[in-house]
């Protein structure tokens, strides 16, 4: 009698690594179609920019290496890193900035550490952090939310500014770009405002900001979506926003006019696209169940932190890389004691 003899693994997963990518990256669209249409073309612009970037960066690195183009190319994680960073950035982001924080988040913070798989930082937040201590004029140029701005740029006149810097206005950029709630928070509160004055501004919107907040729903949607498709775990989303929710509300009953509100950290600024996709990265974050909540709370706590005391307005970025280098070490000490073992680690 013959038997079958085939080689591990035995027991294959129901979802292949290029399916889980596009995946998370379908969940990105309701987002980017709030954020484009709130914010313009130049969306747009930074998404497709971002895209042509890693797909050239990471195949570039793969010849020079001598490893399959196309294989790796298809497994979808450049892909999702370029739209993580596209929707990080400046609506009008000039086009070198994307360019260089894509390429340096591929090449650098990815196929340099042995590609997917191997980085130990998240290659997207690598990139916003590279470009945000850089260019700091360029990344805080945000432009206004449709509804409060006085002015529009058509898709000719947004690809002007983006590729050649030109506007049609007067004024320039300055009269179409504004500060995000949360360096407008920031900045009023450094100024000796309170935050009962700083809320009169109806810019700031009823929880997140004018347009951030629908952004952010999106956001929250896609996330939902992921959770119930199973792409993800409940622990680091539930951690991290759970954390940043009672920091912050202790902080606000303890000083209402200095501290904002618990809602207002969590619908402004990258706090629900952190905890849903970017901190519950298999690869830079940790493993196990009891080190996902362990993460989620670091990176939870370091985001107020970094937002009520730091020299940042959001701090989510961060946050992320900090919990990053933690990952191993809470990993080693909250990895499942192996069968049969009764000793220590």
């Amino acid at each position: 009698m013959s038997m079958l003899k085939a080689s591990s693994p035995h027991i294959h997963g129901p979802a292949a690594v290029n399916a889980v990518m596009l995946e998370v990256s379908l969940a990105l669209l309701p987002a980017l179609a709030a954020y484009t249409w709130l914010f313009g073309w130049g969306v747009i612009f930074n998404v497709l920019l971002a895209i042509a970037t890693a797909l050239l960066s990471e195949a570039a690195v793969l010849r020079m290496r001598g490893r399959e183009v196309a294989a790796t190319l298809g497994d979808g994680s450049a892909l999702l890193t370029a739209l993580l960073l596209a929707i990080a950035l400046p609506p009008l982001a000039p086009w070198w900035l994307i360019v260089v924080g894509t390429a340096f988040a591929i090449i650098f913070a990815k196929q340099l550490y042995g590609g997917l798989g191997f980085n130990p930082f998240n290659p997207a937040m690598v990139g916003y952090v590279v470009l945000l201590i850089s260019f700091p004029l360029e990344m805080t140029s945000w432009l206004a939310p449709l509804d409060v701005r006085e002015h529009t740029l058509d898709l000719s006149a947004t690809a002007a500014y983006v590729f050649g810097g030109q506007l049609p206005l007067q004024g320039g950029i300055d009269s179409l770009t504004m500060a995000t709630p949360l360096d407008t928070v920031k900045t009023r509160l450094g100024l000796e405002h309170t935050m009962g004055e700083i809320l009169r501004d109806p810019v700031l919107g009823i929880l997140g900001g004018r347009g951030w907040e629908i952004v952010n729903a999106m956001v929250l949607l896609g996330g939902l979506w992921m959770l119930f498709r199973r792409l993800i775990t409940w622990h680091v989303p539930v951690a991290m926003l759970g954390t940043l929710f009672v920091t912050s509300g202790l902080f606000h009953l303890i000083d209402p006019e200095h501290y904002s509100g618990p809602l207002f950290h969590i619908a402004s600024g990258g706090a629900l696209l952190g905890a849903f996709f970017i901190a519950t990265d298999p690869v830079s974050g940790a493993t196990s169940t009891r080190g996902r909540i362990i993460f989620g709370i670091g990176v939870g706590l370091f985001t107020f932190i970094i937002r009520a005391w730091g020299g940042y307005p959001d701090g989510v970025a961060f946050s992320i890389l900090l919990m990053n280098m933690a990952a191993p070490t809470i990993d080693y000490y909250t990895r499942p004691r192996v069968f049969g073992h009764t000793g220590g680690h």
